[in-house]
């Protein structure tokens, strides 16, 4: 490839993503962009380049998909709470944006990074599989704009514009931002319970497995594309031994405290009823949050392994422990 554009890149994913295909040279030009302008200097010093922009203005993915040959479309609002507004924009309208302008610029491959999110239903769920039903009603607004978006994008694949969407479930490892450093905190301030029996399985993806899935799909052959794949590090395991591992690789004393889930439950119901008769920020606690903690969700990874090749590099303890040294020992 010429050209590949990461959008999302000040984030998590994203951030990794360009770092990997820019030390690799996968493509001759490649650029991320956000709407931070905070990391520019951080990918400059990688070697990377980064453009700061609005994805729903399309003068400038416009400007930014000029001579692209592929798209890595990772930016979202990914929150379990706020206006859906806010998230149809975000999630929705970006998306189209860069769908419309890339046909029009003559982009050849885009990669939407879905989420399994779509899949939770507040019960568990095992060797779930992408043709398994879906819940009637998506558990929050970001999973009910996901769905649509990841939709659109599917739709719209041809052979001259391929479409793929990958669903990785729980993103760790260095530069996390997001779920252990929520533990940590939660954990640091006595918050942090284990939400019913914890004998809960789960799936977690390191964040280089998730960019080796994406690698395949530059691989991958046509009749790959218009689907979506589900992506894990193929082994799951015990949520909360896991957390207590971290815990422990940081010298921290293991979570050991039960809190019973309907009490769990009930709490965060009224912390989120408050917080939509007083229009307050995210709560403390949602039912969502609650259910990812203490229920079991297991993914069916076959069909990545069978159509993109797709082989997980790295483990799960691997993961945490990559991680570990990037909190402990943070690199620009």
């Amino acid at each position: 490839m010429q050209k590949i554009v990461v959008t999302g890149a000040s984030g998590f994913l994203g951030g990794r993503l360009l770092k990997h295909l820019t030390q690799h040279r996968i493509a001759s030009e490649v650029i991320g962009t956000g709407r931070r302008a905070e990391r520019k200097a951080e990918f400059e010093q990688a070697g990377c380049r980064y453009e700061a922009g609005d994805l729903l203005d399309r003068d400038f993915c416009g400007s930014l998909l000029t001579e692209a040959d592929a798209v890595i479309h990772c930016a979202a609002l990914s929150a379990p709470w706020g206006r859906r507004d806010e998230f149809v924009k975000s999630n929705i309208i970006t998306t189209r944006n860069l769908l419309t302008v890339g046909q029009q610029l003559g982009v050849k491959k885009f990669v939407f990074i879905s989420t399994p999110s779509i899949y939770f239903d507040f019960k568990d769920r095992f060797h779930v599989s992408e043709n398994d039903p879906l819940p009637l009603k998506m558990v929050n607004a970001y999973a009910a704009t996901k769905w649509e978006a990841e939709r659109e994008v599917l739709q719209q694949n041809s052979g001259t514009f391929q479409t793929i969407a990958l669903r990785p479930r729980a993103i760790i490892g260095a530069e996390d931002t997001v779920i252990f450093p929520r533990l940590l905190n939660a954990y640091q301030s006595g918050r942090l319970k284990i939400i019913g029996h914890g004998r809960n399985i789960v799936d977690l993806t390191s964040v280089r497995n998730v960019i080796e899935a994406i690698l395949c799909t530059f691989e991958a052959k046509s009749e790959a594309f218009g689907q979506a794949y589900n992506i894990t590090n193929g082994e799951p395991v015990k949520l909360w031994e896991e957390i207590n591992f971290l815990l422990e690789q940081l010298q921290l004393a293991p979570v050991r405290q039960h809190v019973p889930l309907a009490a769990a439950a009930v709490f965060a119901r009224m912390m989120e009823v408050k917080a939509k008769i007083t229009r307050g920020p995210e709560p403390t606690l949602t039912r969502y949050g609650i259910g990812v903690l203490a229920k079991s969700l297991t993914m069916d990874i076959s069909k990545a392994r069978r159509l993109l090749n797709y082989h997980p590099v790295q483990t799960t303890r691997e993961g945490i422990a990559e991680f570990i040294e990037w909190y402990l020992h943070p690199q620009p």
